[in-house]
Protein backbone atom coordinates (compact mmCIF):
# COMPACT_ATOMS: atom_id res chain seq x y z
CA UNK A 1 0.00 0.00 0.00
CA UNK A 2 1.27 3.51 -0.91
CA UNK A 3 1.72 5.32 2.43
CA UNK A 4 -0.72 9.01 2.34
CA UNK A 5 1.62 11.71 2.31
CA UNK A 6 1.24 15.68 3.22
CA UNK A 7 0.03 16.52 -0.16
CA UNK A 8 -2.77 13.95 -0.02
CA UNK A 9 -3.90 15.15 2.86
CA UNK A 10 -4.24 19.17 1.91
CA UNK A 11 -5.61 18.70 -2.13
CA UNK A 12 -8.64 16.51 0.12
CA UNK A 13 -11.99 18.10 0.78
CA UNK A 14 -13.24 18.17 3.84
CA UNK A 15 -17.13 16.21 3.57
CA UNK A 16 -19.63 18.79 4.11
CA UNK A 17 -22.32 17.31 6.77
CA UNK A 18 -25.84 16.91 5.00
CA UNK A 19 -28.55 18.64 6.49
CA UNK A 20 -31.65 20.16 5.96
CA UNK A 21 -30.40 23.28 4.83
CA UNK A 22 -28.12 22.05 3.07
CA UNK A 23 -30.66 20.22 1.09
CA UNK A 24 -32.59 23.19 0.21
CA UNK A 25 -30.34 25.54 -0.49
CA UNK A 26 -28.89 22.84 -3.59
CA UNK A 27 -32.90 22.19 -4.42
CA UNK A 28 -33.11 26.42 -5.14
CA UNK A 29 -29.99 25.88 -7.14
CA UNK A 30 -30.84 22.89 -9.36
CA UNK A 31 -34.32 25.09 -9.96
CA UNK A 32 -32.37 28.24 -10.84
CA UNK A 33 -29.83 25.93 -12.79
CA UNK A 34 -32.40 23.38 -14.75
CA UNK A 35 -36.13 24.62 -13.99
CA UNK A 36 -38.40 23.44 -11.26
CA UNK A 37 -38.97 20.27 -13.55
CA UNK A 38 -35.54 18.88 -12.96
CA UNK A 39 -36.25 18.90 -9.60
CA UNK A 40 -36.67 14.65 -8.37
CA UNK A 41 -35.24 13.92 -5.11
CA UNK A 42 -32.56 11.67 -7.51
CA UNK A 43 -31.38 14.80 -9.19
CA UNK A 44 -31.41 16.50 -5.40
CA UNK A 45 -29.67 13.24 -4.28
CA UNK A 46 -27.02 13.38 -6.59
CA UNK A 47 -26.47 17.28 -6.10
CA UNK A 48 -25.87 17.08 -2.82
CA UNK A 49 -23.39 13.63 -3.81
CA UNK A 50 -25.30 11.23 -1.22
CA UNK A 51 -28.20 8.51 -2.18
CA UNK A 52 -31.28 9.33 -2.56
CA UNK A 53 -32.91 7.74 0.56
CA UNK A 54 -30.44 9.74 2.85
CA UNK A 55 -32.43 12.56 1.79
CA UNK A 56 -35.29 11.28 3.41
CA UNK A 57 -33.76 12.00 7.08
CA UNK A 58 -33.94 15.79 6.23
CA UNK A 59 -36.99 16.50 4.26
CA UNK A 60 -39.62 13.51 4.39
CA UNK A 61 -40.76 13.78 0.35
CA UNK A 62 -40.81 16.45 -2.92
CA UNK A 63 -43.47 18.20 -1.20
CA UNK A 64 -41.53 18.92 1.87
CA UNK A 65 -38.56 19.75 -0.36
CA UNK A 66 -40.93 22.64 -2.32
CA UNK A 67 -42.17 23.55 1.51
CA UNK A 68 -38.59 23.84 2.07
CA UNK A 69 -37.41 25.90 -0.67
CA UNK A 70 -40.38 28.41 0.21
CA UNK A 71 -38.93 29.26 3.21
CA UNK A 72 -35.30 29.70 1.58
CA UNK A 73 -36.78 32.17 -0.90
CA UNK A 74 -38.96 34.32 2.04
CA UNK A 75 -35.76 34.16 3.97
CA UNK A 76 -33.98 35.86 0.80
CA UNK A 77 -36.74 38.80 0.30
CA UNK A 78 -36.83 39.09 3.98
CA UNK A 79 -33.45 39.65 3.82
CA UNK A 80 -33.80 41.64 0.96
CA UNK A 81 -36.18 44.37 2.11
CA UNK A 82 -34.40 44.89 5.21
CA UNK A 83 -31.82 46.46 3.54
CA UNK A 84 -33.76 48.85 1.43
CA UNK A 85 -33.27 52.57 1.82
CA UNK A 86 -36.54 54.13 2.30
CA UNK A 87 -38.34 56.68 4.20
CA UNK A 88 -40.54 55.36 7.39
CA UNK A 89 -43.86 54.48 6.85
CA UNK A 90 -45.25 57.26 9.18
CA UNK A 91 -43.31 59.51 6.95
CA UNK A 92 -44.47 57.55 3.48
CA UNK A 93 -46.39 54.57 3.48
CA UNK A 94 -46.86 54.31 -0.49
CA UNK A 95 -42.41 54.80 -0.64
CA UNK A 96 -41.86 52.34 1.71
CA UNK A 97 -43.93 49.74 0.59
CA UNK A 98 -43.28 50.15 -3.10
CA UNK A 99 -39.49 49.80 -2.34
CA UNK A 100 -40.14 46.55 -0.38
CA UNK A 101 -42.59 45.05 -3.06
CA UNK A 102 -39.74 46.16 -5.72
CA UNK A 103 -36.79 44.74 -3.54
CA UNK A 104 -39.20 40.65 -3.17
CA UNK A 105 -39.24 41.65 -7.03
CA UNK A 106 -35.58 41.35 -7.34
CA UNK A 107 -35.39 38.34 -5.27
CA UNK A 108 -38.00 36.35 -7.50
CA UNK A 109 -36.40 37.59 -10.56
CA UNK A 110 -33.59 35.40 -9.67
CA UNK A 111 -35.61 32.55 -9.13
CA UNK A 112 -38.28 33.05 -11.94
CA UNK A 113 -40.18 29.78 -10.70
CA UNK A 114 -40.34 30.36 -7.58
CA UNK A 115 -43.67 32.00 -7.64
CA UNK A 116 -45.22 28.51 -9.36
CA UNK A 117 -44.09 26.87 -6.22
CA UNK A 118 -45.75 29.57 -3.81
CA UNK A 119 -48.89 29.26 -5.83
CA UNK A 120 -48.92 25.57 -5.70
CA UNK A 121 -48.71 25.39 -1.60
CA UNK A 122 -52.16 24.08 -0.47
CA UNK A 123 -51.27 25.67 3.28
CA UNK A 124 -49.52 28.83 3.84
CA UNK A 125 -46.14 29.11 5.03
CA UNK A 126 -45.31 30.77 8.87
CA UNK A 127 -42.75 32.46 6.55
CA UNK A 128 -45.17 34.06 3.94
CA UNK A 129 -47.61 35.46 6.84
CA UNK A 130 -44.89 36.64 8.49
CA UNK A 131 -43.82 38.98 5.34
CA UNK A 132 -47.29 39.82 4.74
CA UNK A 133 -47.28 41.00 9.09
CA UNK A 134 -45.13 43.54 7.95
CA UNK A 135 -46.84 44.72 4.93
CA UNK A 136 -49.87 45.60 7.65
CA UNK A 137 -47.49 46.82 9.62
CA UNK A 138 -46.23 49.19 7.05
CA UNK A 139 -49.93 49.87 6.03
CA UNK A 140 -50.65 50.70 9.68
CA UNK A 141 -48.09 53.08 10.75
CA UNK A 142 -48.86 55.02 7.72
CA UNK A 143 -52.42 55.38 9.24
CA UNK A 144 -54.98 52.37 7.22
CA UNK A 145 -57.69 50.88 9.69
CA UNK A 146 -57.70 47.42 9.94
CA UNK A 147 -60.64 47.28 7.55
CA UNK A 148 -58.65 49.10 4.78
CA UNK A 149 -55.49 47.48 4.99
CA UNK A 150 -57.52 44.15 5.06
CA UNK A 151 -58.83 45.48 1.18
CA UNK A 152 -55.22 46.48 0.85
CA UNK A 153 -53.86 42.92 1.09
CA UNK A 154 -56.92 41.37 -1.13
CA UNK A 155 -56.27 44.31 -3.91
CA UNK A 156 -52.62 43.45 -3.70
CA UNK A 157 -52.25 39.45 -3.56
CA UNK A 158 -49.15 38.18 -4.80
CA UNK A 159 -47.90 41.78 -5.86
CA UNK A 160 -46.72 42.42 -2.31
CA UNK A 161 -44.57 39.42 -2.88
CA UNK A 162 -42.64 41.04 -6.16
CA UNK A 163 -44.82 38.91 -8.58
CA UNK A 164 -48.20 38.52 -10.46
CA UNK A 165 -50.02 36.08 -13.02
CA UNK A 166 -49.62 37.80 -16.55
CA UNK A 167 -52.54 37.80 -18.88
CA UNK A 168 -50.16 36.94 -22.10
CA UNK A 169 -47.52 34.25 -21.39
CA UNK A 170 -45.16 34.38 -24.42
CA UNK A 171 -42.87 31.65 -23.65
CA UNK A 172 -39.51 32.67 -24.87
CA UNK A 173 -41.13 33.23 -28.67
CA UNK A 174 -39.86 35.60 -30.40
CA UNK A 175 -41.46 37.21 -32.99
CA UNK A 176 -40.43 40.43 -35.90
CA UNK A 177 -42.30 43.26 -36.53
CA UNK A 178 -43.36 41.41 -40.15
CA UNK A 179 -44.55 38.46 -38.28
CA UNK A 180 -46.18 40.35 -35.95
CA UNK A 181 -48.06 42.46 -38.66
CA UNK A 182 -49.20 39.18 -40.70
CA UNK A 183 -50.79 37.94 -37.75
CA UNK A 184 -52.43 40.92 -36.92
CA UNK A 185 -53.78 41.54 -40.32
CA UNK A 186 -55.21 37.50 -39.87
CA UNK A 187 -56.82 38.42 -36.13
CA UNK A 188 -58.23 42.38 -37.54
CA UNK A 189 -61.74 40.57 -37.97
CA UNK A 190 -62.29 38.56 -35.00
CA UNK A 191 -60.22 40.57 -32.68
CA UNK A 192 -60.45 44.15 -33.91
CA UNK A 193 -59.91 45.82 -30.04
CA UNK A 194 -56.76 43.68 -29.38
CA UNK A 195 -55.45 43.82 -32.71
CA UNK A 196 -55.63 47.94 -32.50
CA UNK A 197 -54.62 47.95 -29.17
CA UNK A 198 -51.45 45.60 -30.49
CA UNK A 199 -50.87 47.66 -33.64
CA UNK A 200 -50.90 51.20 -31.32
CA UNK A 201 -48.05 49.63 -29.30
CA UNK A 202 -45.77 48.20 -31.90
CA UNK A 203 -46.38 52.08 -33.63
CA UNK A 204 -45.06 53.69 -30.48
CA UNK A 205 -42.03 50.91 -30.03
CA UNK A 206 -41.21 49.79 -33.19
CA UNK A 207 -38.12 47.68 -32.17
CA UNK A 208 -40.18 45.71 -30.15
CA UNK A 209 -41.79 42.43 -30.78
CA UNK A 210 -45.63 41.29 -30.78
CA UNK A 211 -46.62 40.18 -27.29
CA UNK A 212 -43.52 41.17 -25.71
CA UNK A 213 -43.70 44.02 -22.95
CA UNK A 214 -41.49 45.69 -20.22
CA UNK A 215 -42.32 43.35 -17.58
CA UNK A 216 -40.39 45.62 -15.11
CA UNK A 217 -42.65 49.09 -16.18
CA UNK A 218 -45.98 46.86 -16.36
CA UNK A 219 -45.27 45.60 -13.26
CA UNK A 220 -44.18 49.02 -11.54
CA UNK A 221 -47.22 50.95 -12.94
CA UNK A 222 -50.30 48.47 -11.94
CA UNK A 223 -48.63 48.33 -8.46
CA UNK A 224 -48.30 52.61 -8.35
CA UNK A 225 -52.06 52.41 -9.44
CA UNK A 226 -52.78 50.06 -6.66
CA UNK A 227 -51.17 52.28 -3.78
CA UNK A 228 -52.24 55.87 -4.83
CA UNK A 229 -55.75 54.31 -4.94
CA UNK A 230 -55.22 53.01 -1.46
CA UNK A 231 -53.56 56.33 -0.78
CA UNK A 232 -56.94 58.03 -1.67
CA UNK A 233 -59.14 55.60 0.28
CA UNK A 234 -56.50 56.05 3.48
CA UNK A 235 -56.79 59.97 2.89
CA UNK A 236 -60.62 59.89 3.02
CA UNK A 237 -61.36 58.02 5.91
CA UNK A 238 -62.51 54.59 4.10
Amino acid sequence: MTPRTDADELTEQPRIPLSRRRVLRAAVELADRDGLDSLTMRRLAQEVGVEAMSLYHHVANKQAVFDGIVEVILGEIMAAVEEVEAPSPEEDWQAALRARILAAREVLLRHRWAPQVLESRTETSPAVIAYYDHVVAILRAGGFSFDLAHHALHVLGSRALGFTQELFQPGGVQTSNAEAAAMMEQMADRFPNIVGMLADAVHDDPDGTLGFCDDQFEFEFALDLILEGLERRRAAGS
